[in-house]
């Protein structure tokens, strides 16, 4: 052992030569805590605790993080070198059997309840206002912005009648790569436009028709809002199917069946919505398999048709 190590290991002893900060130490090894914490399972002013973690954390027997103003402390055990894991374990087996080390246990429970409490008490007195208190923080649709995480990073994904490419920019940080397609070039410009700071996706010109991509090289396909502008929606999901893997999946977002004509006509529409057996009998005769179809709730500001979700696999 050099000179240098010699002097780092008697550091790293000097520093559990303390009944308190072992103590510290078996209890950051069980929680991460704060300094506040710390101090009401042990007992302790402040100024002792915090002395004492100044101590460990110059001896790199713990690690700290900032959250707004607190701070909070843990034992990093995996990141310990193993002449530290080593000499901890001796250590641990003394302390852990201590009376004081049993009663910190019993404290830190009972903090640990407090911290759960607080949660618990704000949820109980603003229940009623969460839904909105939630929006007004995060806006009303954060945790659709999040779903596509539960898609396989190693995907591709294609967003099919991908207009301006809002779906492509929500799905592109999630999956290895996206295949826009559109018919129309004035809506695949705007989506280059949106898409442009997303390497890993493939912006297409090309009819749902007639798919500008190869057999099986999707894993998924998105439709939002594009079959009811299909003259022959059937044969579009039959061209969706050969481009899907065997066992890909499918997902269609459109409108139910409605009466708005004037709006149907005004925006191209072919279809005025479609029924659940209608797209159940599309999906099935195209080759997918256990279509669901689940109506969308509403938005109370939206003035369109309602929508429906439809969710079927290729099959094997």
């Amino acid at each position: 052992m050099t000179t240098a190590n010699h002097i780092e290991v008697l550091d790293r002893l000097t520093a559990l030569g303390d009944g308190t900060r072992t103590r510290v130490l078996l209890l950051l090894e069980r929680q991460e805590l704060t300094v506040s914490e710390l101090c009401a399972v042990l007992q302790a002013p402040q100024s002792t605790v915090s002395r004492h973690l100044k101590a460990l954390a110059d001896a790199s027997w713990v690690v700290s993080r900032p959250d707004g103003t607190r701070r909070f402390y843990r034992m990093d055990r995996d990141g310990l070198p193993s002449s530290m894991r080593r000499l901890w374990g001796a250590v641990r087996e003394e302390v852990a059997t201590s009376p004081g080390a049993e009663q910190d246990r019993v404290r830190l429970a009972s903090v640990l309840t407090q911290r759960r409490r607080r949660s618990e008490e704000f949820f109980s007195s603003e229940a009623g206002q969460w839904d909105s208190m939630r929006d007004d923080l995060f806006g009303a649709g954060f945790y659709l912005q999040a779903l596509p995480g539960l898609l396989d990073e190693t995907w591709t994904v294609g967003d099919l009648g991908c207009g301006t490419g809002h779906v492509a920019a929500s799905l592109a940080p999630f999956v290895a790569q996206v295949i826009a397609v559109d018919g129309s070039e004035a809506m695949l410009a705007e989506a280059r436009r949106r898409l442009a700071g997303h390497d890993n996706v493939q912006v297409l010109h090309g009819e749902l028709e007639a798919l500008p991509v190869d057999d099986a090289a999707l894993d998924a396909a998105v439709l939002a809002l594009v079959l009811h502008h299909l003259p022959d929606p059937g044969r579009a999901l039959a061209e969706v199917a050969r481009a899907l893997r065997p066992g890909g999946r499918i997902l269609v977002v459109d409108m139910l069946p409605h009466d708005r004509e004037d709006m149907a006509g005004r925006m191209g529409h072919v279809w005025l919505g479609f029924a659940e057996e209608t797209i159940k009998s599309h999906l099935n005769e195209a080759g997918f398999q256990s279509p669901r179809i689940v109506p969308l709730p509403a938005d109370p500001d939206a003035q369109g048709p309602a929508l429906f979700a439809a969710a079927a696999r290729r099959a094997a």
